[in-house]
């Protein structure tokens, strides 16, 4: 509510701070469409998520895909699919409850609120529909971000933020919970890859759309002398023995189900009618935690 003449009150903001910058965003996802490339994560992606889908002892009616076309290996899973993108603001503009499945490779990962689109994509969904998503996650590139802080420290006294931050396994599940899925799920692949020099890396990252984009980026070229102390840093403390630079991918998947009264509920505390010393085959003890007052 913005303030009149005379109000001494001020003007609350609602906005999000800007993480990732959706112009930078927009700008690596074409120049990855336009360049092609071998994109082996998206590969590796897509055949997790196809597990995943396999397990599921179902065929989905309506299916959105978020992002791009659908990949020949998911279109079966579907009877019929949405292809759809948050628009500006990050607002998914499709009617509440029309899906029975919604699936994003890779298209949440430059997305300031997480939650929110999480809670959007719960929302489209039927009950008892299916989300899954897989998205890079806390350890990837860490050589890189290793390295860039020893370079940058050592030319220019500190550090500016070069790779992007990715979502820790541990707190997905509690992301999920969060918007209201059901049965969440988060679990983690790495795929560690090996490169013959640093300019393979990044052609690879640019294969990907997996640059830097983040909103306080540095603007300035980088230093030829910082560049030197990088990849100094990178060979030495993340190369292989065969002279080839590490770099390590996360591949996170998240998945969740839309509310329903059918779906297994955890039992109320104190209603188990099994102990588990009898499961586990040993005898109980009782501890007293506090001594006995004399």
């Amino acid at each position: 509510m913005a303030a009149r003449d005379g109000d001494k009150s001020c003007t609350m903001s609602t906005e999000l701070p800007q993480l990732f910058d959706p112009a930078a965003a927009a700008r690596a996802a074409d120049r990855a469409r336009r360049l092609g490339g071998d994109r082996f994560l998206e590969d590796a992606a897509i055949e997790g998520l196809a597990d995943r889908l396999g397990a599921v002892t179902r065929r989905f009616e309506r299916g959105l895909w978020l992002g791009d076309a659908v990949p020949p290996a998911l279109a079966g899973f579907a009877r019929d699919w949405d292809v759809a993108r948050f628009g500006p603001g990050e607002e998914l503009r499709y009617p509440p409850g029309q899906y029975n499945l919604a699936v994003s490779l890779f298209s949440l990962q430059a997305i300031n609120d997480l939650p929110g689109a999480l809670v959007q994509l719960r929302r489209a969904l039927k009950p008892d529909g299916l989300f899954l998503a897989a998205l890079l996650g806390g350890g990837t590139l860490s050589e890189l971000r290793d390295a860039f802080a020893h370079g940058e420290s050592a030319t220019r006294g500190g550090i500016s933020p070069r790779v992007s931050p990715f979502v820790d396994v541990r707190d997905a599940g509690a992301l999920l919970q969060r918007a209201g899925f059901a049965l969440p799920v988060a679990d983690v692949e790495r795929l560690v890859a090996r490169y013959g020099d640093f300019v393979s890396l990044v052609r690879d990252l640019r294969a990907h759309g997996f640059t830097n984009v983040l909103a306080q980026r540095s603007r300035m070229p980088l230093r030829r002398d910082t560049l030197a102390a990088m990849l100094s840093a990178y060979g030495a403390r993340h190369g292989a023995a065969d002279g080839r630079l590490r770099a390590s991918f996360d591949t996170l998947y998240l998945t969740g189900w839309a509310p329903h009264e059918c779906q297994q509920q955890p039992l109320k505390p104190g209603s188990a009618r099994a102990r588990l010393a009898d499961a586990l085959g040993t005898r109980e003890e009782v501890i007293s935690r506090f001594p006995k007052a004399t």
